[in-house]
């Protein structure tokens, strides 16, 4: 395979504080993403690199380095870098604990950055479930190793969370902020998958195509004391996320809903999978629901 062109790749700046190792590998990061380069496809050599922008080669080593580490390319001595296959994130998603929580325990640091947070006013089923419509509308974009992984959604009581701002969420959990200013934990609550396609807002925050297959966890949580909590919706990049269910006798079930005439409450179209509480064999109901995800992503992917 030859190696990709890099006729495109911008210039460094050499009068800022930034070191020329981390915006080589910025570029680098981007030129991989921009342009799409599918897994094995060779970038060129740290010669050619050295030459493009001008460094030292423990600049361009350095750069790539920080690039493996991320797990954007593969190297091997004596050959050029190649990119490697897109990193596979996994998420349990019948727990209380949110994504920042649950990457934070397999070691993956999850970058987040606050889009908007403000008082809104909400859909009609949001202000149902918390009983008012003086709530806080909480918009959020979740990195790794700044490639955008979800964007999230989450509607908040206003009345329960004084003085929050969006500058306490960033790169933050927001259920530890909730827990340590506020006192409220997650408790019990009820979460829904979908399969849906992105529309263009969704595909520009996270850099994919419009049509593109999606993963939708929507969920709304009560606290500890029974109250509503949270109302949250978080669109992820389906290539990169695996959704995990644990399932045993006598606990919750996975119970595949997926319907004929799917409703569009969200952004994207989606047919809705809900974890409820059922009798049945909960191996079968989990088998059940990759099943029928797995044919709606399908389907969208012969759409786009």
């Amino acid at each position: 395979m030859a190696p990709a062109t890099h006729d495109a790749l911008p210039v460094l700046d050499r009068t800022g504080d930034i070191p020329l190792h981390a915006q080589v590998a910025t570029l680098l990061r981007g030129y991989i993403r921009t342009n799409k380069l599918a897994a094995g496809a060779v970038l060129p050599s740290e010669a050619a690199l050295c030459d493009r922008f001008g460094v030292a080669r423990s600049v361009v080593r350095q750069a790539l380095a920080a690039l493996a580490t991320e797990g954007l390319i593969q190297r091997e001595t004596g050959r050029p870098a190649t990119v490697a296959a897109p990193q596979e994130h996994r998420r349990l998603v019948q727990r209380s604990t949110g994504l920042y929580e649950q990457f934070a325990q397999s070691g993956v640091a999850l970058q987040t950055r606050v889009l908007a947070f403000a008082r809104a006013e909400p859909p009609d089923d949001v202000a149902s479930f918390f009983g008012t419509t003086q709530l806080l509308m909480l918009e959020r974009l979740r990195h790794v190793a700044d490639a955008p992984l979800a964007y999230v959604r989450t509607w908040l009581p206003a009345d329960a969370v004084p003085g929050l701002r969006a500058d306490d969420l960033t790169d933050a959990s927001l259920h530890g902020v909730l827990t340590r200013r506020f006192g409220l934990r997650p408790g019990a609550g009820r979460n829904q998958i979908r399969a849906v396609a992105a529309d263009d807002r969704l595909a520009g925050l996270l850099d994919t195509r419009a049509g593109t297959p999606l993963l939708m966890l929507q969920g709304q949580g009560m606290d500890q004391h029974g109250r509503p909590l949270e109302w949250f919706t978080t669109w992820h990049r389906a290539e990169q996320l695996v959704f995990d269910v644990d399932v045993s006798v006598g606990h919750e079930s996975v119970q595949p809903r997926l319907q004929d005439t799917p409703a569009q409450a969200e952004p994207g179209h989606a047919a809705p999978a809900g974890i409820v509480p059922d009798g049945h064999d909960p191996l079968a109901r989990a088998q059940a629901l990759v099943a029928e995800l797995s044919a709606e992503l399908a389907r969208l992917r012969g759409k786009s």
